[in-house]
C-alpha cells in the first residue's frame, strides 16, 4: 500500500503533475514579465488541461496505432522517473542499485514518444518535426551521458542515486569541483534540449511548423503530452540537483535550488533565438561534447 502511495501520490504521479504545472505557470509568468505583460493566473495550466480532457480526440486518416499510444508511453516514463528521484531524495538508503541507469533510459522515452507520435500522424509537418526531434536526441544524448559518467567516476563508480547523494554529503557537492562544474554546464545545455525549450524547440517550432510533432493532436492525447512536458520541467532540475547539488537536501534548500535552476531555464529560453537543427547538432557534437570529455578526464584525475 505504501509503495502504491509513493508512486501514485507522493512523491510520484500526482505530486509531480502539480509541481510541474506550477513550474509551467512560473515559466509563463516570468516570461510575461520580461515581455512587459501581466501573464496568466496560477490556475491557468490546470484549467487548460481539464479543458483538453473534455475535448474530442480527432485521429487523422491513416494514422497508425502509435499515434494514440505514444502520449501515454511518454507520460508513464516521466511519472516513473519522478517517483524514483523523489524516493531517492526522501530515502537515499532505499534507492535500488542501478536506478541511475534506469532513469537515464526512461528520460529518453518522452522524446521517443514524440518521434513515434509525429511519424505516425501522416502529416508532413509532423514528420519534419519528428525528424528534427530524432536528430536532436542524437545530438544531446552523447554529451549528457558523458557528463553523468563524470559524476559516476567522482562518486567512486556508484550507479545508485543514494550512493551519489551520500558521497556528496561526505565530500561536498559535485559542482564544487572542476569536473563537476564543467559537467553541470553540459547537463544544463542538454536539459534545455530535453525539455524542448528555446533555443532547442525546433521539433515544435510554432512559427514554422504550427506545433510540429503535435500538430495533429487534440483532446486527451494532447493533454497527456502537455502533462509529460510539465512533469519533465519538475524531473530534470531535480535530477541535476541530485547529481550536482546534493550536499544539503533539506526541504528549504531543495526548493531554493529548484527555483534557481528553473529561473536559469526561463532566462535561457527568453534570451536566445531558436537554432536550426544543423546548428544544434554542431553545438552538441562540438563544444558541448568536448566539454563533457574534459569533465570525464578531470574526474578520472580526481579534479
Amino acid at each position: 500500500m505504501k509503495a502504491i502511495f509513493n508512486y501514485l501520490i507522493f512523491p510520484g504521479l500526482l505530486f509531480s503533475v502539480v509541481i510541474g504545472l506550477m513550474a509551467c505557470w512560473i515559466d509563463r509568468k516570468v516570461t510575461a514579465r520580461i515581455q512587459w505583460r501581466v501573464g496568466p493566473p496560477w490556475y491557468q495550466n490546470f484549467v487548460d488541461i481539464v479543458k483538453l480532457f473534455g475535448k474530442e480526440t480527432i485521429v487523422p486518416q491513416g494514422a497508425r496505432g502509435a499515434f494514440l499510444l505514444s502520449p501515454y508511453l511518454g507520460f508513464l516514463s516521466v511519472a516513473l522517473v519522478a517517483a524514483i528521484l523523489g524516493l531517492g531524495v526522501l530515502s537515499p538508503q532505499k534507492s535500488f542499485v542501478g536506478d541511475l541507469i534506469v532513469v537515464l533510459y526512461l528520460l529518453i522515452i518522452p522524446a521517443a514518444a514524440l518521434i513515434m507520435g509525429g511519424s505516425s500522424s501522416r502529416n508532413p509537418l509532423a514528420s519534419i518535426g519528428a525528424s528534427r526531434e530524432m536528430k536532436l536526441v542524437l545530438g544531446y544524448e552523447l554529451p549528457f551521458i558523458l557528463s553523468v559518467i563524470a559524476i559516476i567516476i567522482r562518486s567512486s563508480g556508484a550507479i545508485q542515486l543514494g550512493s551519489i547523494l551520500n558521497h556528496q554529503l561526505n565530500f561536498g557537492s559535485n559542482i564544487a569541483s572542476w569536473s563537476g562544474a564543467i559537467a553541470f554546464i553540459v547537463c544544463l545545455a542538454c536539459m534545455q534540449a530535453k525539455l524542448g525549450l528555446v533555443p532547442f524547440d525546433m521539433s515544435e517550432a510554432d512559427q514554422e511548423l504550427m506545433a510540429g510533432v503535435l500538430i495533429e493532436y487534440s483532446g486527451p492525447p494532447l493533454a497527456i503530452f502537455k502533462l509529460s512536458k510539465a512533469v519533465m520541467l519538475y524531473v530534470m532540475p531535480l535530477f541535476l540537483i541530485i547529481l550536482f547539488l546534493g550536499k544539503d537536501l533539506s526541504p528549504l534548500f531543495i526548493v531554493g535550488k529548484y527555483l534557481l535552476l528553473l529561473v536559469i531555464i526561463i532566462l535561457i529560453k527568453n534570451t536566445n533565438p531558436r537554432l536550426r537543427i544543423d546548428q544544434a547538432l554542431k553545438f552538441f557534437w562540438g563544444k558541448v561534447t568536448l566539454l563533457a570529455v574534459i569533465a570525464v578526464i578531470l574526474a578520472a584525475l580526481g579534479l
